[in-house]
């Protein structure tokens, strides 16, 4: 079972008109043309807002890489392994 199965279920667990609810408004967005615009409107945004999702999950991503390299970089002398930084510091270039 997907996880989108899985997610289904347990909506209709918690709410079980859900699925008559979908049914009968899936129906009045396809006879009244406002509604079907908004929802049109909706399904864009979402589509938006997910890829916007997707590149603050990449730029944070960048981000915890380049603390890593400064963090590693502080370190003293002594306790810094070189081989790492230039691994977090190529790691870091790949992704410019």
């Amino acid at each position: 079972m997907d996880a989108k199965t899985s997610a289904k279920r347990a909506v209709l667990r918690v709410f079980p008109g859900a699925g008559d609810f979908k049914r009968r408004l899936q129906g009045r967005v396809q006879q009244d043309p406002g509604l079907r615009a908004q929802v049109n409107r909706l399904t864009e945004r979402v589509a938006e807002l997910e890829t916007e999702m997707q590149e603050a999950r990449r730029l944070n991503k960048r981000i915890a890489e380049l603390t890593d390299v400064v963090a590693e970089v502080l370190l003293p002398v002594d306790q810094r392994d070189d081989n790492s930084i230039r691994e977090g510091l190529a790691g870091y270039i790949k992704t410019l």
